[in-house]
């Protein structure tokens, strides 16, 4: 412990106050907190590739490497540094301190609000990660801006810049991914290149050198277009794209990688849904004129299997469905594609909803629960990212609801998928898209009701859990949640219809007005736990919040080589 705390204490590259030693956890301690987390092999057969694909999907493993070291330094600054300190440190406590960090890829635990469980660094992490100079306060960059031509604005909200000081240190400037993150770039696309020569498929292959040359020059648009069209045995995702990490704005993208195999049976069990969509716009519960009154070309859904997740898409909470690209003038022209992770939703239906829902739900109500439901709302609150408001007019200027909503955009379109999703689904049953067994529509709102436990847990100062405890806290309030005398909730199902109706209503017209106000709001009175609330979640301690993947089969296909 002493050698540890020196390296510490004597390495960091900022200015931090640091605690007394006993006050950051021990190594039992810490072992507890990563026991949340529970360990969980992810095994694919992938028997079914062909030689060429077997041999591109080492390359995308090792390329997905790359991008957790890229994650790393957009995370934090001193992160890197921190790393190979912990990787020395062989004793029990180093040991646990090293695994905490790799599931959090920080000194910051996600389900701690973001506080530090170790000494000798800031006691949270920075609300800009490392997009922005740690010292720099959201005036100064407003104010910055309003300096810039056009172009160079545009350019310091881009997805795909940092924020750094001159060497004087008195001025801002952008810095381009591309030149920031040069060599572990140009590593990523030489592996691409690899990959794209290996595979047979021609989709796969265009994504891949797409994507390569992207890597290199930062414009994504051709291979986000690209990666629309894949359509392979392997299915990659692999690029900078989700802004939750950046807590100033939401202006900046993460770097993740989900490397998986294609499940066809289960992609064509579900292609049908995404014809449904513009019928589902023409019916949302806001004034017409906010409506699309044209979609995207295409929503094309894969179902597939995760062999390694990386960088954003790995660390805390894991990711069991997504629905990209963010680009706008992608999904005016194509849509967006929502991809379903199966197996690491199996893995956390089984690890953590089933014993929840054994704490949370009325007695009667706990045969309800069904992994179907748990999978389809995931999938429908995937293509909810889909429809509503994103192009948006503000005071007569073309705007999107993700510029407008800034540092909240994240929270209050998750919480907006989530209601919307479960619209949907109660559209296809009450128009017959959708078969209604004598239990289902029982068994969509009684699992979202155990789910939504699921999501609390991973705490307000995530987008997911915060948007989460906003819809908690509406439905309670509005009855179609009910809290028991014994501490269990159920569904009011005479309610819960005309409820989701409603919050559906009040989040996309909040998004569609682009309304900043409106949306702090409703966050400031809705968005966190209660005492209730809190109570119930105690009750969850012994229960694993979500799984910690070890990726078996990416492990033995490298380890062979």
């Amino acid at each position: 412990m002493r050698l540890a705390l020196v390296i510490f204490c004597s390495a960091m590259l900022i200015d931090a106050e640091t605690k007394p030693t006993a006050a950051f956890p021990d190594a039992a301690q810490l072992n507890q907190m990563a026991a949340r987390f529970a360990p969980t092999p992810l095994t694919v057969d992938v028997t079914h590739l062909s030689p060429g694909d077997r041999d591109a999907l080492i390359k995308l493993i090792e390329a997905g490497r790359v991008i957790d070291d890229i994650f790393l330094q957009q995370l934090w600054s001193g992160n890197e540094k921190l790393y190979q300190q912990l990787q020395k440190d062989t004793s029990p406590l180093g040991k646990a301190r090293l695994h905490m960090f790799e599931i959090n890829k920080s000194p910051w635990s996600d389900l701690d609000a973001h506080r530090t469980f170790l000494p000798g660094v800031p006691d949270r992490k920075p609300l800009g990660a490392n997009f922005y100079p740690e010292d720099m306060t959201r005036d100064e960059f407003d104010r910055w801006v309003s300096t810039l031509p056009d172009k160079e604005g545009e350019l310091a909200k881009s997805f795909f810049t940092v924020i750094r000081r001159d060497p004087s240190s008195r001025h801002l400037e952008s810095v381009p991914y591309y030149r920031e993150y040069q060599a572990d770039l140009q590593r990523a696309s030489a592996l691409l290149r690899d990959a794209a020569a290996l595979t047979g498929n021609n989709s796969l292959k265009r994504f891949l050198e797409t994507r390569a040359v992207a890597f290199l020059n930062d414009d994504y648009y051709e291979s986000d277009l690209a990666w629309m069209d894949l359509d392979a045995p392997l299915d990659i995702t692999i690029g900078p794209y989700e802004t939750y990490n950046d807590e100033l704005f939401g202006y900046k993208a993460a770097f993740e990688a989900y490397i998986c195999v294609t499940d066809p049976a289960e992609t064509e069990r579900l292609k049908d849904f995404s014809n449904h969509l513009q019928a589902v716009e023409n019916n949302l519960p806001i004034d017409p004129a906010y409506r699309n009154p044209k979609l995207g070309a295409t929503t094309p859904i894969r179902v597939v299997n995760e062999v390694l997740s990386a960088g954003d898409g790995n660390h805390g909470v894991q990711t069991a469905a997504y629905n990209l690209p963010n680009d706008e003038r992608v999904i005016q022209q194509k849509g967006s594609k929502k991809v379903m992770l199966k197996n690491v939703q199996h893995a956390k239906f089984d690890g953590t909803l089933l014993p929840i829902s054994r704490v949370v739900l009325r007695a009667s109500s706990q045969p309800n629960l069904s992994f179907d439901w748990f999978f389809t709302h995931i999938l429908a609150h995937e293509l909810s990212h889909g429809i509503g408001p994103h192009e948006i007019k503000v005071n007569g200027k073309t705007s999107s609801v993700r510029l407008q909503l800034k540092d909240l955009y994240s929270t209050i379109e998750e919480a907006k998928a989530d209601v919307t999703g479960l619209f949907m689904l109660q559209y296809f049953f009450d128009n017959g898209i959708l078969p209604r067994g004598e239990s289902d529509e029982k068994n969509l709102y009684t699992t979202f009701l155990a789910s939504s436990f699921r999501t609390l847990r991973f705490g307000t100062s995530e987008a997911h859990g915060r948007g989460m405890a906003l819809q908690f806290n509406y439905l309670i309030r509005h009855g179609g949640f009910i809290a028991l005398p014994d501490g269990t909730f159920d569904v009011d199902y005479s309610k819960i219809k005309t409820v989701v109706r409603d919050l559906a209503h009040d989040l996309l017209t909040l998004e569609a007005q682009g309304d900043y106000a409106a949306a702090k709001k409703m966050l400031d009175e809705l968005a966190s736990i209660g005492p209730d609330l809190a109570k119930a979640l105690d009750r969850l301690k012994g229960i694993p919040v979500d799984i910690e993947p070890m990726f078996a089969t990416a492990d033995e296909l490298t380890e062979r080589r």
